[in-house]
Formats: structure tokens, sequence, C-alpha cells
């Protein structure tokens, strides 16, 4: 955890807010930076990226990743799986063409979820997901729970809830 209570690997991902692909032939360094680091075999932005952004959160922080970790749906087999989502926890989406991957961080109004990950819109963001879209929810194995484990209400403001994220 770290001082704030929040898990070591949310306030890393929090630190990316904002990063984005950079349009046309030329790429996000910060991206790169992260594909480069998990020793990935591409070298772009336009290759779906939200494993990427989940792997390198957790890799920064020292916690070891599934053997697949670019692929959205290999998160949903590692760590513990919960029964419910908490603050922090990793979300595994169904969407069509594949899966989304990304960190919990709250609810709206609605119930729905408040999801901080990366390829959402092209960038590292917040966006709302309709929580039925949700095929798992996980856990580090081993990381101590967060001791405030109710979804806090985030204002969702104007945003529509992501339906694709590829």
């Amino acid at each position: 955890m770290s001082t704030n209570n929040e898990p070591a690997w949310l306030t890393e991902a929090r630190r990316h807010l904002g990063v984005a692909e950079v349009p046309g032939p030329k790429h996000s360094p910060v991206i790169q930076s992260w594909l480069h680091k998990l020793r990935a075999w591409w070298n772009d932005d336009e290759t779906p990226w939200c494993g990427v952004f989940v792997a390198a959160c957790m890799d920064t922080v020292g916690i070891p990743l599934p053997k697949y970790w670019m692929r959205a749906k290999a998160w949903a087999e590692w760590g513990s799986r919960l029964s419910a989502p908490v603050p922090g926890c990793i979300v595994v989406f169904e969407r069509q063409g594949g899966g989304h991957v990304g960190f919990v961080v709250g609810r709206t109004a609605k119930g729905h979820l408040m999801v901080l990950g990366g390829n959402q819109g092209n960038r590292v963001s917040i966006a709302p997901f309709d929580r039925t879209r949700a095929i798992a929810y996980v856990w580090p194995s081993g990381m101590p729970m967060p001791p405030h484990s109710v979804l806090a209400m985030l204002d969702a403001g104007s945003a529509q809830l992501s339906t694709n994220e590829a």
C-alpha cells in the first residue's frame, strides 16, 4: 500500500493519466518505454495496449505479471478472484473482438464502474463502464486488501459509457 492507503500500483497508474497515443507514424515515447521495459516484441502505440498499461504499473511496483500480460483477458486468470469490485482491483471486461483491462477507482451514481485504464479513447484515462461487461475482478495474490473496500462515488460528468476500447 502507498502512504494514502491506495495500492502502490494504482498510485503508479494515476501518475500516467493523460498519456496518449501519437497519431500518425510516430509513437508515444512513454508507451514505447513500457513496451521496452516489458520486453514486448512490438514497439508501436497502435497495437491495443490496455494490458501493457496494467502490466507496466504492476511491474513498476514489483508485482509479478501473468505470462501473457499483454492480453486483457489473461488478467482474469491471474491473482486472486474477487466476488465484487474493490478500490484498486483489476477489472477485466468483455468486448466485441476481445477484452479490456484496467483498475477500478470508483462508481457512478448509476452504479457504473469508474475505471483507470490505458487505451481508453487512445489515452490513459478514467472512464465509466457498464459493470455487466465485467468478467472478472482480481487482486494480486499475497497483497493486502485496502482498508476501505467500498467504492467511492465519482462524477462521470458528461462522459459516455465506454463500449469499444480497441
